[in-house]
């Protein structure tokens, strides 16, 4: 059972005293190199380590009259400290401090949906397995297509949250970089080894170049990773959405004794946990927009990115946190119906085998069209009557000229359409991944 979503983990590394807490992280790491360097005394690095403190309401008491949230810190911080407060911000300008800090914010809130989307795979992974050999059908525009098992589909979503945790991977990587390069990049007033110094204190890298601030790209691609993520999570939770549907009903989200699902209809159990992933999903990547847009800047930078960073960046973390939450413990819960799957599969009783139908009487030596042909006519007249396809199929003496009653027999089979199911899981999983079969396995 996946506990009830917290905002603790992820909301705590997005809090006022957090950040501030972080920003006086990369301040004192710049302190200690610089002390080691020479150009601080040792004695006022200890008192700036023993008494540097934030206090967000003393910030904010200070910002209301400076205008500058960094000026306001480092004067709040200066209060603390006392006199040795003026070796603190040596060299530096706000962005060092702040895309510094950021990228540390980042980097712990990657990490975090990194844990997240490890629990949705092996979630994934588990009841894909449980389903693998469960017959549905597939669906195109809606319409019945062909037979796939649910575990296919399971499968699917597994190896897409795979790609995720990559591109997440990928995109901590891009992010997890420092800078201490002065007001437009230039190292006018620190040398590149201090940042060099800084950055390795602060397990990060150093920003090969920048000017005032880190390229906007890279924050850009951070959040086209969450934003493709959130994509994902959709895309399951439409799915659900469509597969509770009153006319399938192949799958549904647990629904709690005293839930309630319209104050009008007491029969209601709508699919609100999916619906609530679709909608705020779209708020992750309109995000991704924003971050977009932060990219071309007027010169060395000016700060129309920096408002709307103190939005999105928390926001589309803790959105994605929480939307991995959701969809795992919908997917951990889902109520999945095989008897309904094995009905629907069944309610047009044999159109969706006329593709293999086709496919055998090219086969047989009739032309691609005059098989098309053929073939259509009896779907049709299987939709329009209430027909069943097979039987028609059966009758049809030019069909019958061409294959054997068990030939056309062995094409409705179902087993024949899934004989492949075995071989996509080992490509998806593994050979040593796939576990054993077991009762209960969900095989229908």
């Amino acid at each position: 059972m996946i506990p009830r979503y917290t905002l603790p983990e992820m909301g705590a590394i997005w809090s006022e005293e957090n950040k501030f807490r972080t920003w006086l992280e990369v301040e004192l790491a710049v302190c200690e190199v610089l002390a080691e360097r020479g150009r601080i005394p040792r004695s006022a690095l200890e008192q700036i380590r023993a008494r540097a403190r934030v206090d967000v309401a003393r910030i904010h008491e200070i910002e209301r009259t400076t205008r500058h949230d960094v000026i306001a810190f480092l004067s709040a911080v200066a209060e603390a400290v006392g006199p040795e407060a003026r070796y603190i911000h040596l060299g530096l300008t706000s962005s060092d401090v702040v895309d510094t800090a950021t990228a540390l914010l980042l980097r712990a809130s990657a990490d975090l949906i990194l844990a997240r989307l490890e629990r949705l795979a092996e979630v994934l992974r588990r009841r894909a397995f449980e389903f693998k050999d469960t017959p549905m059908v597939g669906r195109t525009h809606g319409v019945h297509a062909e037979p796939i098992t649910f575990g296919l589909k399971l499968a699917l979503w597994y190896a897409e949250t795979e790609r995720n945790r990559e591109r997440v991977r990928r995109a901590r990587e891009q992010i997890s970089v420092g800078k201490i390069s002065g007001a437009v990049g230039t190292f006018a007033h620190l040398d590149p080894e201090v940042e060099e110094a800084v950055c390795r204190r602060l397990g990060l890298r150093p920003e090969p170049i920048s000017s005032q601030i880190i390229p906007r790209d890279r924050h850009a691609e951070f959040l086209a990773a969450l934003a493709l993520v959130a994509a994902s999570l959709e895309k399951i939770a439409l799915e659900i959405r469509h597969l509770q549907r009153t006319e399938v009903r192949e799958a549904e989200e647990f629904f709690a004794v005293g839930q309630k699902g319209s104050s009008a209809m007491p029969h209601k159990r709508n699919p609100i946990t999916a619906e609530q992933i679709c909608g705020l999903a779209r708020v992750v990547r309109a995000n991704l927009h924003a971050a977009l847009e932060n990219i071309p800047l007027w010169h060395e930078r000016d700060i129309s990115h920096s408002s709307v960073e103190r939005l999105i960046l928390p926001e589309s973390c803790i959105l994605t946190d929480y939307l991995l939450h959701r969809t795992t413990e919908l997917l951990e819960r889902l109520v999945v119906s095989p008897e309904r799957m094995r009905a629907n599969l069944e309610a047009t009783r044999g159109l969706i085998f006329s593709g293999a139908l086709l496919l055998a009487l090219t086969e047989r030596g009739l032309s691609r069209e005059q098989a098309y042909v053929l073939v259509q006519r009896h779907a049709m007249r299987a939709w329009d009557e209430g027909a069943d396809f097979r039987d028609l199929v059966r009758a049809d003496p030019e069909i019958r000229a061409r294959l054997a009653p068990s030939e056309i027999e062995e094409i409705f089979r179902l087993d024949r359409a899934l004989r492949h199911v075995d071989a996509i899981f080992r490509r998806v999983f593994g050979e040593a991944a796939r576990p054993a079969r077991t009762e209960g396995d969900g095989a229908s």
